[in-house]
């Protein structure tokens, strides 16, 4: 039997989880950034910058807790924050529970795409108890709406900006995604992008892809 070179992976649906529920690996799933007002152009137009460092080592640092995101950036006049709402695709998750876990900052090198920092879990850093991600590759995350602004005449130019990046005013985001063909006019058009193996255009979201020979 001839051996096919295959790319696959589940089915990724949005599925709303309960406080404290573990992220499910390779699902999508609604979260949120905080950030800089001056940040906010550029992760419209060019995406996140994962950060170098941090408690979970270096990624992009999201949450599915809006108040988790309000937070930051931290010690910043709010009238100069931001809270980006997103839709992260989780990929495989490691849940990191304890200081000083032994993948604390090596979950990407062990094979994980993101990880999960449960609320309540007792890690001294996280004084809060509210839940926290890491993202490593900020490919897999796509800003969807400005979920928070002081300034409502920015947030509108904002808004604006994040549809149009996405495609929302477009006959083809009201159709649904040409690829994975999921309704996108919550989202906004999806990253299509090629195949890292046989350069064929597909979207991360659909079911699965096999490559051409």
């Amino acid at each position: 039997m001839e051996e096919v070179t295959f790319s696959g992976w589940t089915s990724v649906e949005e599925k709303k989880l309960r406080s404290g529920e573990r992220p499910r690996n390779e699902k999508v799933y609604t979260m949120f950034h905080g950030t800089h007002l001056s940040n906010a152009q550029d992760i419209i137009t060019n995406g996140f910058k994962p950060s170098r460092d941090g408690l979970l080592g270096p990624g992009v640092y999201v949450s599915r807790n809006i108040e988790k995101a309000k937070c930051y950036p931290l010690n910043a006049d709010k009238n100069d924050a931001i809270v980006f709402k997103l839709k992260v695709r989780v990929g495989k998750v490691k849940k990191i529970d304890s200081d000083n876990h032994p993948l604390q900052k090596s979950w990407h090198q062990n094979g994980y795409d993101s990880c999960w920092v449960p609320p309540n879990c007792g890690m001294n850093a996280i004084r809060s108890g509210r839940e926290e991600d890491c993202v490593w590759d900020p490919a897999r995350i796509v800003v969807v709406d400005v979920a928070c602004c002081l300034d409502d005449k920015k947030r509108w130019e904002l808004r604006k900006q994040v549809r149009k990046r996405h495609g929302t005013q477009n006959q083809g985001a009201r159709d649904g995604c040409s690829q994975c063909h999921q309704d996108t006019s919550n989202t906004g058009s999806h990253p299509i992008q090629s195949c890292w193996a046989c350069t064929e255009r597909v979207c991360p979201f659909q079911t699965k892809h096999v490559c051409k020979e």
